[in-house]
């Protein structure tokens, strides 16, 4: 080939790459603009000094105050939160120590076994929520916040197990061998090696099930009791009458905190792998 044609040919080559890159760009922010556009009116409508959603009034902060004001808003709101909570805090320790246990030992069954974790993860949320109502019921629990707990806990365990199982999987258990044959004993091993690189799924897998647990319905439909509504719940059943504008500026500060949430994680994950 002449060096004119392959010049020519590069040319023609470097031309599909830039459209192909522009096409793709323009996806993917297409996709963003759908997938937080939502949220951003959402936002802006938290300011709005109108009580109806699709009239604009002016800017206004009265809607945070109120917000601040409605004791069933914050009662809700601190219900999610401390089952939110509970059920982050107990499901990484339980999910943790399942997967580590997958991961180092072995057994007759363990095939089994990771089945059995996995199996939630697939079984429709409804089946799950009826289950537990039944289960509550058999036991004779009545309706609470613990019932929410055990409940929020349970559905988590499989996902942070999930989570941590694979980033075990990535680490060479070598590393703990050379630790013990230097002298360390096999909890010293764990404890300085191996927990240390497994902190960025563990961390991963709590922010995970405190957000899904802090925004699950329908299990918290189900085992919820009367005093003992979660904020989702709450919300579901004020769309029979209509929405607040409280209700705009309560998801606007959860949103926040969530991103507060993310950069958390992220610098955190920055610095593990630093």
């Amino acid at each position: 080939m002449s060096p004119s044609a392959l010049r020519s040919s590069q040319k023609s080559s470097w031309g599909r790459r830039a459209v192909g890159f522009r096409w793709l760009s323009g996806i993917s922010l297409g996709t963003l603009l759908f997938l937080y556009l939502p949220i951003l009116i959402l936002m802006l409508f938290s300011f709005n000094q109108s009580p109806y959603t699709a009239q604009w009034q002016g800017f206004t902060w009265k809607w945070y105050a109120l917000l601040f004001k409605n004791d069933n808003i914050l009662r809700a709101t601190s219900h999610s939160l401390w089952v939110a909570l509970v059920a982050c805090v107990l499901s990484t320790a339980l999910g943790t120590s399942g997967a580590v246990a997958q991961g180092r030992f072995s057994w007759k069954g363990a095939g089994w076994w990771e089945g059995f974790f996995f199996l939630p993860l697939v079984i429709p949320e409804l089946m799950m929520a009826v289950g537990f109502l039944l289960f509550f019921g058999l036991l004779r629990w009545d309706l609470s916040l613990w019932t929410l707990m055990v409940a929020h806990t349970t559905f988590n365990i499989p996902l942070v197990w999930l989570i941590v199982r694979a980033r075990l999987k990535k680490l060479d258990p070598r590393l703990e061998d050379a630790a013990v044959d230097l002298g360390a004993t096999r909890w010293m091993a764990f404890r300085k090696i191996t927990l240390p690189l497994l902190s960025p799924a563990i961390f991963g897998g709590a922010l995970m099930a405190f957000a899904i647990s802090l925004d699950d319905f329908i299990i918290s439909f189900f085992v919820s009791g009367p005093h003992s509504t979660t904020l989702p719940v709450h919300i579901y059943s004020m769309l029979k009458f209509s929405i607040s504008p409280q209700i705009h500026a309560l998801s606007t500060l959860l949103f926040l905190v969530s991103m507060i949430l993310v950069v958390m994680a992220w610098v955190f994950q920055g610095r593990s792998h630093a």
